[in-house]
């Protein structure tokens, strides 16, 4: 059937032709973005990364007009001006005078919002949860991003700007997070947000213990279970943590000593790429996103912060926060 054909079925106001059509559009518009990004990648200099292309660059002066513009913090602005230059908001107003020279977007009748930010997402990954063990800290949900996701394209589309994308919480400490800024057509490499400070997934409750399956065989299966395996776990962490402290220390000290006949240099601690993780939890290089919805689960988790010395970074989810004193 040829597209002239669908047109026609769409004048004669078909629903499921409309939403064919809009399909073949929607995947049109995708298949473009991605023959466009492959294209750029072949023509890409010579010692550039084709899987990590520079965004576009911003446009260096753009003048949006006309627009009702919902500030969030200055409430709306009808029939205002955005003045961007070089890629950030340098006015907003009624008043705003536009420099000659300026590219004019006409907002007439349309509405502009701050980018949305997703603090908890899931999107564009090809898994999310690594769940034969309760402690995952190794994995990196970065590893299994696809740039071909069709939701990064639907988000864009909704306003969305910057996601938080977060290992599932099927297990107490699960895998690290990546912050994308959403380019749909580039490599992810292309989409990371410069300077995002590193986090990991913990979860408490249900999840972890799996409560809903028929018959499960992984530790741990009650409250204490969960709470005993955080305190291994950093335990552990801090334990190798004074293990590679106690090598730099050596290590230093053997450089800058005499070198003696028959000495070698100190051995390293053997790698650990979960404590590698959780170290740099204690040490606040590496934030903690929470999954809970407990009172009591959520105070437990702030104990185990607080005798290990580092912060929970947000609690995700916490249907019960309002019992908890801040």
């Amino acid at each position: 059937m040829s597209m002239t054909h669908y047109l026609a079925v769409l004048r004669r106001g078909s629903a499921s032709a409309a939403r064919l059509f809009s399909l073949l559009v929607f995947l049109a518009a995708g298949l473009q973005g991605s023959v466009a990004a492959q294209q750029a990648a072949s023509q890409a200099p010579a010692g550039l990364d084709p899987l990590s292309l520079p965004p576009p660059p911003p446009g260096t002066l753009v003048a949006i007009t006309n627009a009702n513009i919902m500030t969030a913090s200055h409430g709306t602005i009808m029939n205002g001006t955005i003045l961007i230059r070089n890629g950030k908001i340098a006015e907003v107003g009624t008043n705003v005078q536009v420099p000659p020279g300026a590219r004019i977007i006409d907002g007439r009748g349309k509405w502009v919002t701050p980018g949305i930010i997703d603090a908890h997402s899931h999107t564009a990954a090809e898994a999310i949860n690594e769940g034969t063990q309760s402690i995952t800290a190794e994995v990196r949900i970065g590893d299994v991003l696809r740039q071909d996701g069709i939701t990064l394209y639907r988000q864009l589309a909704g306003g969305t700007t910057t996601v938080n994308i977060l290992h599932g919480s099927a297990n107490t400490i699960g895998g690290q997070n990546a912050v994308l800024k959403l380019r749909f057509g580039l490599p992810v490499d292309s989409m990371r947000f410069e300077g995002a400070p590193p986090g990991i997934k913990f979860a408490l409750g249900e999840n972890v213990r799996q409560t809903t399956r028929q018959d499960p065989t992984r530790y741990p299966r009650s409250r204490m279970g969960v709470e005993d395996l955080l305190r291994d776990a950093f335990t552990r962490a801090r334990e190798y943590q004074r293990e590679w402290q106690e090598y730099e220390k050596a290590k230093a000290a053997y450089e800058r000593g005499p070198r003696r006949p028959g000495t070698n240099p100190p051995v390293p601690p053997k790698k650990d790429l979960e404590l590698d993780a959780l170290v740099e939890v204690l040490e606040g290089k590496r934030l903690v996103h929470c999954h809970t919805y407990r009172a009591d689960e959520t105070l437990m988790m702030l104990r185990v912060a607080r005798d290990f010395g580092f912060k929970i970074a947000t609690f995700q989810h916490i249907l019960e926060g309002f019992k908890v004193a801040d």
